[in-house]
Order: structure tokens, then sequence, then C-alpha cells
């Protein structure tokens, strides 16, 4: 099966690996560690903290996996465009009829609408890929048809 590539800025690779950490060196010994006392305290059927531990363990396992496969297909994008046109890893000023918003629009594993990391797949960031300074682009949002112009790309 091929994989597809990830796109991702540096501080989101970054930011992985220390969540891989955390769940590898901290979060796993925890695990193990509960296992192995609720482990001793008997009976198994009933032992709901054993369970619970179990589950957890469940959990992690499949994080850590998670983020070793995209870590394993990043592919680093390069914050900014010098170029002057919007796309992924750049930072873009619209304006609209709200006032204005700053984007910064990156791979799906880094999105965050509330920081205003958008991806590039999303209705706005698609809508703003290959857009310049003083652009109007439209986007298709749940809330209906968006208009937005362009203030800045950097």
């Amino acid at each position: 099966m091929a994989t597809r590539p990830i796109h991702m800025t540096a501080a989101g690779r970054a930011a992985l690996e220390a969540e891989l950490d955390h769940l590898e060196n901290v979060r796993r010994p925890e695990i193990v560690a509960r296992i192995a006392s609720t482990r001793s305290e008997g009976d198994l059927s009933e032992n709901a903290g054993y369970h619970q531990a179990r589950e957890d363990q469940s959990h992690v396992e499949g994080r850590v996996n998670e983020i070793k496969a995209l870590l394993q297909n990043a592919v680093i994008i390069e914050e900014g465009a010098p170029d002057g046109i919007a796309r992924l890893g750049a930072r873009v000023v619209v304006e609209d009829e709200f006032g204005q918003s700053t984007f910064l629009i990156v791979g799906p594993t880094e999105v965050d609408p509330t920081s205003g990391r958008i991806s590039a797949q999303s209705p706005i960031g698609s809508a703003l890929i290959g857009a310049r300074k003083g652009d109007v682009v439209k986007a298709s949002t749940p809330a209906g048809e968006m208009a937005m112009k362009v203030v800045e790309v950097s």
C-alpha cells in the first residue's frame, strides 16, 4: 500500500516527537505499573482498575503507532511565502465583512482554528492557495459563501 506524504511544519514535527517521547517514556511505564499493581489485587474479571489500565494502554499504544506513521511519512514545509503567493506554510491576512483575520496554512495534522492554523484542504485554506495580495477569493463554508480580500501574504 502506498503512503501519502504528511505535510507539516518543523514545529509540528517537533511537537509530535515530544508527544511520542512523553507517551513512550512517561505514560507507558505509568500504565505498566498500574497493570502490575492491579493484577496483584487478585480476581481480574471484576477488577475495574485493571480493565481501565488495559484500556488506557490500548489508547496509548494506538496513539504511539499513529504518531510513528505520521513521522515516517512527514514532509517538512517551510514557513513563509517569499514570492507573495499563498501556499502551505504561508501566513495570510484576509479582510471580510467581519474584519481582518490571519491564517497560517498548514497540513491536516497541525490544524487549530482557534490559533488561526487552517488546513490547506479546508474550504478557506483551499480558496487561499495560490492567492496574492489584493486578490479576492471565495470559499464555500458550512455557513455559506464567503468572500475575502487578501491583505498580505508572508
